[in-house]
């Protein structure tokens, strides 16, 4: 970290040079607030973060394994890894760290999902668990709208057979 990182101040609009000094009395008690604090809460901050996320994931994943379609899709004996991966991806994209790129690179979702067929019978049945996931977790109405509807997107995205 740099040695001086800038600051803002929390005041009002830019006074002239003959109202700094009665400005400068008047600014005792105000607190400096560092450059890039003031943004809002991103999505995973305000779901609760890496617990809400890995909550989703689990519980979705536990649908996928008694899935006589999905589960063949999944090549590793222990779903762990393909749970890990999820959770690392909707961490990142809904703006936690960035741990899954870090890690794999670029998400490429449609790229990863390419050697399986996936189709709407594939589609149907992943939205099933996710929908179960999803409204388990007890967010507000708009956060899990917001939730559901990236959903929708992302498992819309990956068909690549038809039927």
């Amino acid at each position: 970290m740099p040695a001086h990182t800038p600051t803002v101040r929390a005041s009002g609009p830019v006074l002239g040079l003959e109202s700094y000094a009665s400005a400068s009395e008047s600014m005792e008690g105000v607190k400096e607030i560092r450059r890039g604090t003031l943004q809002e809460q991103t999505f995973y901050e305000q779901v609760g973060g890496e617990e809400t996320f890995r909550r989703l994931v689990h519980r979705f994943y536990e649908g996928v394994a008694e899935d006589p379609l999905l589960r063949p899709m999944y090549p590793e004996e222990d779903l762990g890894p393909a749970e890990e991966r999820l959770t690392l991806f909707l961490i990142q994209y809904w703006g936690g760290p960035t741990t899954y790129s870090d890690n794999r690179g670029h998400p490429r979702l449609r790229m990863r999902h390419a050697p399986f067929t996936v189709d709407r019978a594939a589609h149907d049945a992943w939205l099933k668990h996710m929908r179960v996931a999803v409204e388990e977790l007890g967010l507000s109405e708009e956060h899990e709208q917001t939730l559901w509807n990236y959903m929708t997107y992302a498992a819309a995205s990956i068909v690549n057979a038809p039927g």
